[in-house]
């Protein structure tokens, strides 16, 4: 059974939110806590759901990109209105969460071409290692033929002599 009720557990947790957007250490002195329940509290939540920041500072440029995309993703159905009470509830500006936004899908677009480099780099070096392979092959044929006429070489003096 836990040692704190899911009641206590959430008061604790709304303090890390606005209105109050108090940081871990703050809400752990406060509340009589140690520093790691709040942080452990923190991470229970945000795996639930709840949008909270990683960073102590409770400021939009301190949200991680995983938070920001969770809260691109949480406000992409919502109205104007909705959007701008959702962003109240976080301390957001509806500007915030539009340049999230604009950042997700460029982030998408890079990445979409980051694998269409891949993809050409990894075409090239497949075709430079077919082209090496061929090479060496022709190598170990001409070192087998060097080495076959050498041995020929041999034992023809070998049979003949010197007939130079």
């Amino acid at each position: 059974m836990p040692r704190y009720s899911e009641e206590r557990r959430a008061a604790v947790v709304a303090k890390l939110l606005p209105p109050q957007n108090l940081s871990p250490q703050e809400v752990a002195e406060q509340e009589g806590l140690s520093l790691a329940t709040v942080y452990k509290w923190r991470q229970e939540a945000r795996a639930k759901g709840r949008c909270l920041s990683d960073a102590d500072a409770q400021g939009a440029k301190d949200w991680s990109s995983k938070d920001r995309f969770a809260a691109v993703l949480e406000t992409a159905a919502l109205n104007a209105e909705e959007t701008a009470e959702y962003g109240r509830q976080r301390g957001l500006y509806p500007e915030q969460l539009a340049a999230w936004r604009e950042d997700c899908e460029q982030a998408g677009r890079l990445a979409q071409l980051a694998r269409r480099g891949e993809a050409t780099e990894l075409k090239q070096q497949r075709l430079r290692i077919r082209d090496l392979e061929r090479e060496l092959q022709r190598k170990n044929m001409a070192l087998a033929e060097t080495a076959a006429l050498l041995t020929l070489s041999k034992k023809a003096q070998a049979i003949w002599g010197d007939v130079a």
